[in-house]
């Protein structure tokens, strides 16, 4: 676990689960359209319960740099934002989407007064983006839009959570 502060938040790196996140809200790389199939998305779906998925897909299409809120289902956290990274599922992504979706649902938990927020790697898995690249771009929107809030960056495996680390270390 690597803690540091870009601006007045607190960014920290866990390895982990993200659906066992224990604060405001958890952040769903989502499609436009919604569906909820593989990946973080799966698991978040799978954990929390298919209304979590109904409710996001009731209000879609979302395009890719705006995001929703949802109820959290039976998770730990009290909300999902569901930012999308690609306009259809399994779509490989610029390194722009990660940045743009990661900037849409701080807006979103900003608005709502959330005082903290998990992201997984935006855009890496079916995106094709790495996880260093994909942290590059959560850390590029953290110091343009985040205030006063608790960051989580979820690395499912130590690879991932090398990557993180990785990034997060050029960054500072």
């Amino acid at each position: 676990m690597r803690v540091v502060k870009i601006g007045d938040c607190e960014v920290e790196v866990r390895r982990g689960d993200i659906t066992e996140f224990e604060g405001d809200a958890i952040v769903n790389a989502a499609n436009s359209l919604m569906i909820m199939g593989g990946g973080v998305a799966g698991a978040i779906k799978r954990k929390g319960g298919n209304e979590i998925e109904k409710e996001a897909m009731s209000k879609a299409p979302v395009p890719v740099g705006q995001a929703i809120l949802t109820k959290a289902g039976k998770l730990k956290a009290k909300y999902v934002i569901h930012a999308p990274t690609m306009p259809k599922p399994a779509m490989r992504i610029p390194l722009e989407n990660a940045y743009l979706a990661t900037k849409a649902a701080l807006r979103i938990a900003k608005e709502l007064g959330l005082r903290s927020i998990a992201f997984p790697a935006m855009g890496a898995g079916v995106g094709g983006l790495s996880v260093y690249e994909s942290t590059k771009q959560i850390l590029r929107a953290i110091k343009e839009e985040c205030e006063g809030m608790k960051v989580y960056l979820y690395a499912y495996d130590n690879q991932a959570y090398n990557e993180m680390i990785r990034a997060l270390e050029e960054w500072r």
